[in-house]
């Protein structure tokens, strides 16, 4: 089973379903798809939001592990992108000798808000922490407890590793940056980090024709099942 945990945003519901069902559509091996939303963590996530938390799992997606039990592999995601190929060849990318595998970025944004006029926060390692594949029973320090009190920084600087030797890297098709990585035809996993093609700014953005024919497919599916 591929085990996948996806960033859930009231403001973007409509980006997590195409998402999901554009990772479904494209798999050749079951999936499991757990949405990372706040109303289903209430037990476990106690942290005040901040103000420079551009999304509502800006810090609950470090839950991931836990939320797996520390127990063998999870993939975490964006909700603002859209998956292009077979989700079992970036699992299949596993490697036992990492704690965690992301798509290492150059990544430093010019602007200083984006979608929904959210700040936009500029730090090493930039948008490494918005794919990444947990190795669970090495990512043990992100307990409930340090996900509440430690800093951004912290976390998304992969801190709590405590070397970087311990982050692998996957190859940048899995998270292109739409809006800052060159236009390319052969992106595996779309990310609309900027805004997704659902607000009306990013309508005509890379990759936008994609993601309205995939809501489309997603809906005539939706449809066609209710006549059937």
């Amino acid at each position: 089973m591929i085990n996948v945990y996806i960033g859930y945003d009231g403001r973007e519901a409509a980006a997590f379903n195409v998402l999901a069902y554009s990772i479904h559509r494209r798999a050749s091996a079951p999936v499991a798809i757990a949405p990372v939303m706040l109303s289903q963590l209430k037990t476990i996530f106690r942290r005040e939001r901040h103000p420079l938390q551009s999304t509502d799992f800006s810090f609950s997606r470090f839950l991931t592990p836990h939320l797996s039990r520390y127990s063998g592999w999870s993939l975490f995601m964006d909700c603002d992108m859209l998956m292009l190929d077979d989700v079992a060849k970036i699992w299949a990318l596993r490697d036992e000798r990492y704690a965690v595998m992301v798509i290492k970025h150059q990544h430093v944004p010019k602007e200083e808000r984006k979608f929904l006029n959210e700040p936009q926060t500029k730090y090493e390692k930039k948008n490494w922490s918005s794919v990444m594949l947990f190795n669970n029973a090495h990512c043990r320090a992100l307990t409930p407890e340090y996900v509440n009190t430690a800093s951004g920084l912290e976390l998304h600087q992969f801190k709590w590793l405590g070397n970087d030797n311990l982050i692998g890297a996957l190859p940048s098709r899995w998270n292109h940056l739409v809006g800052y990585d060159a236009p390319r035809k052969d992106a595996a996993l779309v990310h609309y980090t900027l805004g997704g093609p659902y607000f009306n700014e990013y309508s005509d953005c890379e990759y936008a024709q994609e993601w309205f024919a995939e809501r489309d497919a997603m809906l005539h599916a939706g449809t066609a099942a209710l006549r059937g």
